[in-house]
């Protein structure tokens, strides 16, 4: 029965990792409202029955799906974050890091365009901000105590910068050029941190 059990949990993971393979693929090139759940097993040598078990159903799948990818970036912008050496140069990195994130295709469309519509927008922000608003509190802490920036409550300053990060994403998904918008995205938000700054940088 021991030997059985591992054997079992391995072939769950397999599933799980073939569905959520299969959705992202699916959901990119056709869009979540296009997809559906006979959609996402085809061609997987699944049953609809295994979709419905491990995600309850084609929402479930999607938000796997999301979180996977709000993950990534997370990890990105943790990465970009770690690789600067004082607290401007950190939070600088970090949104850089962050709006690069935002360009790319795949979280483009499923993140920011396919997200708000899949999820609705109070769980699509939800997440969002449990992946990206909290770390961003921190960093705005960071600087704030390193008199940095200008001292304004870190909850408040921190909602105000997500804020604006968060329509800036949606503008550059929506844009013709979305490596264009990034780096107008760019200069902007640099502009906007020298703004709240005791001392602008440079």
């Amino acid at each position: 029965m021991d030997a059985v059990k591992p054997r079992r949990e391995l072939y769950a993971e397999a599933t799980r990792r073939t569905l959520v393979e299969t959705g992202r693929q699916r959901f990119l090139e056709r869009g979540y409202l296009a997809v559906s759940a006979e959609d996402l097993v085809r061609g997987t040598g699944l049953s609809r029955g295994a979709l419905y078990h491990h995600f309850d159903g084609k929402e479930g799948l999607f938000r796997e799906v999301f979180e996977e990818q709000e993950e990534r970036a997370a990890r990105r912008v943790a990465a970009a974050m770690a690789g600067a050496d004082d607290p401007w140069e950190q939070a600088v990195a970090g949104v850089e890091a962050f709006l690069d994130v935002c360009a790319e295709r795949e979280y483009r469309e499923i993140v920011l365009l396919q997200g708000p519509i899949a999820l609705g927008w109070e769980r699509w922000r939800e997440i969002d901000q449990r992946h990206l608003g909290e770390p961003l509190t921190v960093g705005l802490q960071a600087l704030i105590d390193a008199g940095l920036l200008q001292d304004h409550p870190a909850d408040l300053l921190a909602a105000a910068v997500y804020g604006s990060l968060t329509e800036i994403s949606l503008r550059i998904a929506d844009a013709a050029d979305p490596a264009a918008a990034r780096a107008r995205a760019g200069r902007l938000v640099r502009a906007m941190l020298e703004g709240i700054a005791v001392r602008p940088p440079g």
